[in-house]
């Protein structure tokens, strides 16, 4: 019996660090998982982790309107700095006769 033991002796440092490489990769992946937001699955496939109730989703809701607001007014932000890049890089001449005939314009 103990020779079968001195056997497998030196196999049981190497198992001992298969498992715990495997327990602590399995760590870190629920870990991360849980940091980004995915959801976590039980072992038959129930969503354990975010739990959805009527205050996440409403939050969800919230968010997305937000979005949407922001890039209107990213949009808008981007339309005007248009503008402002093409005054600022017209020619001075070209400029000002612009203003010209637009001044000209008002006054007939």
């Amino acid at each position: 019996m103990t020779d079968k033991v001195m056997l497998f002796q030196p196999i049981f440092p190497l198992i001992a660090i298969v498992v715990s490489v495997a327990v602590g990769g399995w760590v870190i992946t629920t870990w991360l998982r849980i940091k980004n937001g995915y959801p976590l699955d039980g072992s038959w496939g129930q969503a354990l982790y975010p739990k959805q109730n009527d205050e996440t989703i409403e939050r969800v809701k919230l968010l997305s309107q937000e979005n949407a607001q922001l890039r209107a007014e990213l949009g808008s932000i981007k339309d005007r700095l248009a503008n402002v890049e093409r005054i600022v890089t017209d020619s001075a001449h070209s400029l000002d006769r612009e203003i010209e005939s637009l001044r000209g314009t008002k006054s007939n």
